[in-house]
């Protein structure tokens, strides 16, 4: 068994008849169009099976962005990693459109001419509505918050998710949850508000430590949370998910259902973020008179700056992940072209992580993509895209790991017998960008957004680019994609201490094959030189991934020294943290994939 499956999920063919009957109901309901997001009502990146709307709807399974529907068009709005994907999973009756470029408000602004366009309040955030109406009240078109029109005919639509909640060890998390509880009550009294809603299901895991399995792959519970001013926690979810785990006195617990009538009873003002929380949690505040104090979630900072213990745990994982992907690649250099296959390559891997008895999940669905699948950005491989590496194809497996101690995010890209001097030349851009990435020395208040560009500048040089960002932020046992912190264009947060992240550069060739180098970095002081500036707070990056870059793709005459120095000084590092835990087949073929370039 493994924890990743192959079937199809969604299929084109069945998006025209659903559409057709969407139709049928928003011309029952009066509505010349309709907004069906990837979205649940926690604002995840991963949603439950019972909240997969939009997959469900045309077919699409990517993990961001939405349809609109009206009477005679549908747009699936699609960001730059699925450009490709969306092709082969649509019917014709749907158009893909470029997100963001497009806005939802533009496009219907420039489709429709007048009429309602439903949604449902539980699903969009006060953020996203703001901007649709700014677009679309100029041109005579409302927005109407509605009942879940895809539910209403979705008959074999699955249950909500009943997993059990489980205790998240202090000696991980670094802070009790009393501690983290005070801290978010202090952040509330200083800013004069009463309570806060919190509808983000990774904030109220770390906030209570606690973990849980109702999404696959995040160990989540999907629940809802009203921290209050003297650090008091009505917590809503299912009351059985939590038998067995004492959250102390000052946390109540309740129903998922009882949420909303509890809202009504809060003291003003209520702090929410209107960038998660759903719509309907502002419309029943104000129908109440409770006054809204717009902020941002208070967990969210906090949580991405990880603790000691966090960090030194997630250490940890990675080092006893690393000796995993060792003894996965030196398995897969065994294997000749035309012998393996997508699937056998992810079946290999995770059987690696599984031997190490310590693997709880993977952190998402690995993407293993040869030739031109390894193009498609976030690909998912099933019995029917299912392909056998061949002779002169590149691999890239993109996988990670759920580790109670930690969650890993690693991307690696071989060569399947001999590689082209494109494919070198591209390799070795990308690594350049990796490189300049890891070894950055920045100033207390520089963003992600800030350093993007040096990730990018060498494939720039030769006419080259990626469509997604350069790297994400990471969970200690959460989500694989955490947010705020960002390494992209259009990220403008100040990196702090304690943030890990990911370093990703890539480059894609559409029906070709695809290149992407992935460590996890953290954000840690700088130690400044004795001749510098010594007034000034600098921050630098400690890489704590330690698996081999593939030399035979590697066209050395494109580093510079400090950029081979780099490599060699991070090779022979992987070979001193990981030798002792692997077996001698495999540490004979680390001490030769980290030899001096």
């Amino acid at each position: 068994m493994t924890f990743q499956s192959f079937a199809v999920t969604a299929r084109p063919e069945q998006g025209p008849p659903r559409l057709a009957a969407l139709r049928a109901e928003m011309a029952a309901q009066g509505l010349a169009g309709y907004l069906v997001p990837r979205a649940d009502a926690h604002q995840g990146e991963y949603v439950a099976p019972c909240d997969d709307r939009l997959a469900w709807l045309t077919g699409f399974t990517g993990s961001a962005g939405f349809a609109l529907v009206l009477a005679d068009q549908a747009g699936v709005f699609i960001d730059g990693r699925y450009r490709v994907q969306v092709k082969s999973q649509v019917a014709d009756c749907y158009t893909p459109v470029p997100w963001p470029e497009t806005s939802a408000g533009d496009w219907l602004a420039q489709h429709l001419d007048g009429g309602l366009v439903g949604y449902d309040p539980w699903l969009h955030t006060p953020r996203e509505i703001e901007a649709m109406e700014q677009a679309l009240t100029p041109k005579g078109i409302g927005l109407k918050p509605t009942a879940n029109l895809i539910d209403a005919i979705w008959a074999d639509r699955p249950a909500r998710p009943t997993a059990p909640a489980e205790a998240f060890p202090v000696e991980i998390a670094g802070l009790t949850a009393a501690e983290k509880r005070e801290m978010v009550a202090d952040t509330l009294r200083a800013a004069g508000h009463a309570a806060c809603v919190l509808t983000l299901p990774d904030s109220i895991c770390w906030l209570l430590n606690i973990r849980g399995s109702d999404i696959a792959h995040t160990p989540i519970v999907q629940c809802f949370a009203i921290v209050f001013d003297d650090a008091r926690v009505a917590l809503f979810a299912d009351p059985a998910k939590f038998d067995g785990i004492d959250l102390g006195p000052e946390v109540s617990i309740a129903p998922r259902d009882a949420f909303e009538a509890a809202l009504g009873q809060i003291a003003s003002p209520v702090r929410l973020d209107k960038t998660s929380v759903p719509v309907l949690v502002q419309q029943v505040l104000q129908s109440w008179e409770i006054d809204i104090a717009w902020g941002d979630d208070p967990c969210v900072l906090p949580k991405a700056r990880k603790t000691p213990a966090e960090i030194a745990a997630t250490r940890e994982a990675h080092l006893r992940d690393g000796a995993a992907m060792v003894e996965f690649l030196c398995w897969l250099d065994q294997q000749p072209p035309g012998a393996f296959t997508e699937i056998d390559v992810v079946k290999a891997l995770e059987g690696f992580r599984t031997a190490t008895n310590q693997l709880r999940e993977i952190s998402f669905e690995t993407i293993s993509g040869t030739g031109p699948n390894g193009a498609i950005v976030h690909y998912r491989v099933s019995e029917e895209s299912n392909r056998t590496a061949q002779d002169g194809d590149l691999l890239l497996v993109d996988s990670g790991a759920q580790y109670f101690d930690g969650t890993t995010d690693i991307t690696r890209t071989m060569p399947v017998g001999t590689p082209t001097a494109e494919h070198k030349d591209r390799f070795t851009r990308v690594l350049k960008g990796m490189i300049a990435i890891s070894k950055a020395r920045f100033p207390k208040g520089i963003s992600g957004g800030d350093l993007d560009v040096l990730a990018r500048n060498n494939l720039w040089q030769a006419g080259l680019d990626y469509d997604h960002g350069t790297g994400h932020g990471v969970g200690v046992y959460l989500g694989v994609h955490e947010g705020p912190q960002r390494i992209s264009r259009v990220s403008r947060l100040p990196l702090e201490p304690g943030m890990i992240l990911s370093n990703e550069p890539g480059y894609y060739k559409e029906g070709a094959y695809g290149i992407r180098i992935e460590n996890l970095i953290v954000v840690q002081p700088f130690e400044i030189p004795q001749n510098g500036d010594t007034q000034r707070t600098m921050l630098a990056f400690e890489t704590i991934t330690w698996v081999p870059i593939d030399r035979r793709l590697i066209d050395l005459s494109l580093l510079t020294a400090d950029e081979r120095a780099w490599l060699d000084t991070y090779h022979a590092t992987c070979c001193e943290n990981l030798a002792s835990r692997l077996s001698p087949n495999a540490k004979t073929w680390l001490e030769s994939m980290t030899a001096p370039l």
